[in-house]
């Protein structure tokens, strides 16, 4: 997910799609652990767009602070 596409989003979608970033990286996870995981890669990928994502996350809720 790019920066572009998470800045269209509402805070609350942020939030989920946060959950299921996470959900994704435990699953990630476990199949590198039991050895079925065909890309590793991915796990760098999916760390990344949580990272993003909770960038723009607390951006969207200092952003929201001001305006009160």
């Amino acid at each position: 997910m790019k920066a572009k596409e998470c800045r269209e989003l509402t805070i609350q979608e942020l939030d989920i799609r946060l959950e299921e970033l996470y959900r994704q990286l435990f699953n990630l996870r476990t199949q590198l652990t039991l050895g079925q995981l065909e890309n590793p890669r991915k796990i760098r990928e999916v760390k990344k767009d949580i990272a993003r994502v909770k960038t723009i996350l607390k951006e969207k809720r200092e952003a929201g602070k001001d305006k009160v």
